[in-house]
Order: structure tokens, then sequence, then C-alpha cells
């Protein structure tokens, strides 16, 4: 199983995520000309097993669709591994060998891909870095076991950088960069693509019902950890590819009231929330204008924007 799988051109991914009390499912097309079509999304409650997966399988007829899968933050470890300079086909024995030491467990018991961060074009040769995607094999495989037990076809594993990076391609300014902040039950994540490219990707240890505590202070005292997380990542982003003019700090949909003020008066970089209206037609699911509905749906909406990736 490969994590970033070449992908034909066909109408669309059909993605499916666990969460702690569900399975959500995101339907999204992408027609030639216009804003990606979210055909429509669907919530499962429960415990993410089995006969949920099942009852899926049934109800959204997913035989019909491509489907993929997106792993859990705490299920995966991404890492900023230097390219060795071996042939392609000797690429991943490479990788491992190199994550060997820096994996929480063994690296013989861990399923591994790599994704590609492009170098600055007509520099002079310097360190090529690359992300290596390092799951437990016991986590692939119970998933997709189940998948296989419900008999839908799961093609593709995500993971959530990717999904996250797949709509900041949709509001970037074109040439420059942009830095995307989403929380959800796993923490913040914060991602900064170029070109449709990811970059940059940081774990913030908050889980998104913290930022709706009601307490005042409490929650100052979150924001000010976001924004000096915030100011290193993008301190080092600067520093490390510096040809990158950055445009924008983009927030997505999550309740967390007073964020965006505070992050728009203590970073240098302008502050927006997302619209989904803008960046996707969700004409066809109209409880996607409730922000809960956003949060909700946020990265299985990204992944299900899967498109064609350089295979390495």
């Amino acid at each position: 199983m490969q994590f970033f799988r070449r992908a034909k051109i066909t109408d669309g991914w059909l993605a499916l995520a666990f969460h702690p009390d569900g399975v959500s499912a995101a339907y999204v097309k992408r027609p030639v000309a216009g804003l990606p079509v979210v055909s429509f999304c669907a919530w499962y409650p429960g415990k993410a097993g089995v006969p949920e997966l099942e009852k899926i399988g049934k109800e959204l007829r997913t035989s019909t669709y491509r489907c993929s899968t997106l792993l859990g933050g705490r299920e995966y470890q991404l890492l900023s591994v230097e390219a060795p300079n071996v042939p392609p086909d000797e690429l991943r024995t490479a990788i491992r060998w190199r994550l060997k030491d820096m994996l929480d467990f063994h690296v013989d018991d861990a399923t591994i891909d790599v994704l590609d961060v492009p170098v600055e074009p007509n520099a002079p040769v310097r360190t090529h870095n690359m992300f290596a995607v390092a799951a437990r094999n016991s986590v692939v495989r119970e998933r997709m076991a189940a998948f296989g037990d419900a008999k839908i076809d799961v093609t593709v594993i995500d993971i959530p950088e990717m999904a996250q990076r797949n709509i900041a391609a949709l509001v970037e300014p074109e040439g420059r960069g942009l830095a995307m902040l989403s929380f959800g039950d796993d923490g913040g994540l914060l991602t900064v693509s170029y070109r449709g490219e990811l970059y940059l990707s940081r774990r913030i240890d908050i889980p998104v019902a913290q930022l709706a505590d009601a307490d005042l202070d409490r929650r100052l005292a979150l924001f000010d950890k976001i924004t000096l997380e915030l100011q290193r990542s993008l301190d080092h982003f600067d520093r490390q590819y510096h040809y990158i003019n950055m445009s924008k700090l983009v927030l997505a949909p999550f309740q967390a009231e007073g964020l965006a003020a505070y992050l728009g008066s203590n970073l240098y970089l302008p502050v927006e929330t997302l619209e989904f209206g803008t960046a996707l037609d969700i004409g066809s699911v109209p409880d996607l204008a409730d922000l809960a509905m956003q949060q909700r749906y946020f990265l299985t909406i990204g992944a299900a924007l899967r498109h064609e990736e350089v295979k390495l």
C-alpha cells in the first residue's frame, strides 16, 4: 500500500475518514472548468469499525467509486529527511535506512512512503529535502482489513497534511506561498504550500475542544501558545525557503472565538478565514453552509480533492 499512489483521471474520489465518534464520507468531482464540486457528504455516528463500514458500503454503493481513506494524526509520523542520492528504484530502501533512528517504533514494523519537496529553480546544488511518511504495519493492516471485510475497495491511504494541502491549493495566490491552520480532535495542523506542493508541516498539541473554552484567560493562554508556534514555524520557513514570498495565513473552519483577530494582531502575515463557498461548489450539500459541518468534513473533503500525484 502506497500513501501517494499515482491516480488516474476520473470523475473524482470518495474519501472515508475515521473519527472517535463515527465515520465521515465525502465525494468530490473536479470539472474541467470551475470549482471542484462537493457532490455529497455523509456522517455515520458511533464507534468507527466494521459494522459502520458495511452500512456505508451498502448505502453509498462504494463499489461505483474510487475510494480512499485518511489516517488520523496519531496513526503515522511525517518526517523531513535529506533526499538520498540513489536511483529512484532504491529510494524507499534508502529512506527506510535513514528513518531507523528517527521513528518511535522499529523501522521493520513500518509502512513507508515518500513525498518530494521541490528545490529552488535555477539555484546552485543544495540540500534536497523530502517528507517520509511512516505508519505501523499493524495500523495499515487493520485499516485495510476493516475495509476488506466490508467489501469496500480502498486503493489509497492519505494523510491530513495532503488533504489540507489540497484545499490550500484552491485558494493559493499564484506565485506565492500560503500557510493554512486547522484544528481537530488530534490538535492543530499548520501547513505551508507553494504552487500546490507541501513544503512545511507542524503539529500543535491543542485539540479543537480546548479552543471553545468559555474561560477567557485560558483561551488567551492557548492563543499565545499557538501564536508562538506559528511565529517559530514561519520564521524557520522563511530561512529555509527564502525564495518563496508568503501571502497570508488562512484559518480552516473551526470554533475559536477571537483567534483570527488575535493572530492578525501578532503575526506579520495577513490572517483570513476560509470561505468554503469561494473555494468549492457546495450547492449540492446545503449543510456545508454551517461552520460546524465545515469543520467536521474539512479533512475528508480535502482527501476527496485528491488529484494525480507525481510518482517517485
